[in-house]
């Protein structure tokens, strides 16, 4: 019974360490960290730009369309890179390779008419 905590007892033992070391490095930065405030400092910076406007400017919902479909059709290519890896193996496997194959053309086949869908619905357009 005891031996089957052990597995567990390492698992808190890189926990606690992680979570006081990040802590050390906070504390440690606080502690002897540079308190030298000027307006240079202060200011906000994206990219190398000078600041225009004001930060709490309303964005279009179209920037948030394109940024969900980015995130949905990157996330659903993410599972491209297993089935590649491993597709000569697949192949060899009688019964398996052929059919996870035929799964994938549909899987990508979905993907293509999702992104025509979108594509033709104008969402992709940024005027």
């Amino acid at each position: 019974m005891l031996t089957s905590h052990l597995g567990y007892l390492s698992i808190l033992t890189v926990v606690v360490v992680a979570v006081g070391l990040a802590g050390a490095i906070i504390a440690l930065n606080w502690l002897l960290g540079p308190k030298r405030k000027n307006a240079i400092k202060d200011a906000s910076f994206e990219c190398g730009s000078e600041p225009v406007g004001s930060a709490r400017h309303r964005f279009s919902v179209k920037f948030y369309l394109v940024a969900i479909f980015f995130i949905v059709f990157d996330i659903e290519s993410v599972f491209l890179y297993p089935w590649a890896a491993l597709f000569r193996d697949m192949i060899v496997e009688p019964g398996v390779g052929w059919a996870t194959f035929g799964e994938m053309f549909v899987f990508i086949g979905i993907l293509g008419a999702g992104l025509a869908y979108v594509w033709r619905r104008g969402a992709l357009d940024w005027e």
